[in-house]
C-alpha cells in the first residue's frame, strides 16, 4: 500500500499538460464515506456493496476533480476490482462524489478493510471503510422464521388440545363425584353450557 501512496504522491506533483485546468490549491480536505462501510458482501452470489465517498473542502463544499484511490487487501477476506485489480483510482464528479464500481467480494470469509485516500490541490485525506464477505443464502433468514412460527403453532396446539383433554375428562379423582358434560361444537366455535 505504500508503494501506491508514493505513486499517488508521484501523480501529484506532475505537471498539468497544456490546456488542462489547474487545481486551486486547497488548505484542508475531507473525506466522507457516503456507502459501503459496515456491508455485508454475498461471496456465492459474488455481490458487494460499492463504496461511495465524497470529497469536500475545509468550507464542506464538494471537490471535483479530486484523485481517489481504492485500495483492498491482497490476501485472505477481500475483493478485486475490474481485471483482478486490488487498487482502483478514480475522480471525484461534479458533486464531489467516486464510486469503487465494480468490486467482487473474494471467496474468503471474514472482514476487512478498504483504505481510501483522496488528493486535490496539494491536501490529502484518508478514511477506511469495513466490509465483511459472507455466505449468505436468499432463504436463510426466511426458513429461520418459518421454524420460529412453525414452533410456536405446535406449543399453541397442544395447549388447546390439552385443555380440551381436561375439560372432557376431568374427574376430580373421586368416583362418587359426577362431573357434568361439556360439549364444544365444531364450526360454530361455541362451547355449550353443561346439560
Amino acid at each position: 500500500m505504500r508503494n501506491l501512496s508514493w505513486l499517488l504522491a508521484g501523480l501529484i506533483a506532475l505537471p498539468f499538460p497544456p490546456g488542462a485546468p489547474a487545481q486551486a490549491p486547497v488548505a484542508k480536505l475531507n473525506l466522507v464515506i457516503v456507502e459501503g462501510d459496515g456491508a455485508i458482501n454475498n461471496i456465492r452470489q459474488r455481490t458487494a456493496r460499492e463504496p461511495v465517498v465524497e470529497v469536500q473542502d475545509e468550507n464542506h463544499k464538494p471537490v471535483a476533480g479530486a484523485l481517489i484511490l481504492f485500495e483492498l487487501p491482497s490476501r485472505g477476506a477481500s475483493g478485486e476490482f475490474p481485471g483482478g485489480a486490488h487498487s482502483l483510482s478514480v475522480t471525484t464528479d461534479a458533486q464531489g462524489r467516486a464510486v469503487a464500481r465494480g468490486l467482487t467480494p473474494s471467496s474468503a470469509k471474514g472482514q476487512y478493510q478498504i483504505h481510501i485516500t483522496a488528493s486535490y490541490g496539494g491536501a490529502t485525506a484518508s478514511a477506511v471503510i469495513t466490509q465483511t464477505n459472507a455466505v449468505a443464502g436468499a432463504g436463510t433468514s426466511a426458513s429461520a422464521g418459518s421454524g420460529k412460527l412453525i414452533a410456536i403453532l405446535a406449543v399453541a396446539g397442544a395447549a388447546v388440545a390439552g385443555g380440551v383433554y381436561w375439560a372432557t375428562h376431568t374427574g376430580g379423582g373421586s368416583s362418587s363425584t359426577t362431573n357434568p358434560a361439556t360439549t364444544i361444537t365444531a364450526g360454530a366455535g361455541a362451547v355449550g353450557p353443561p346439560h
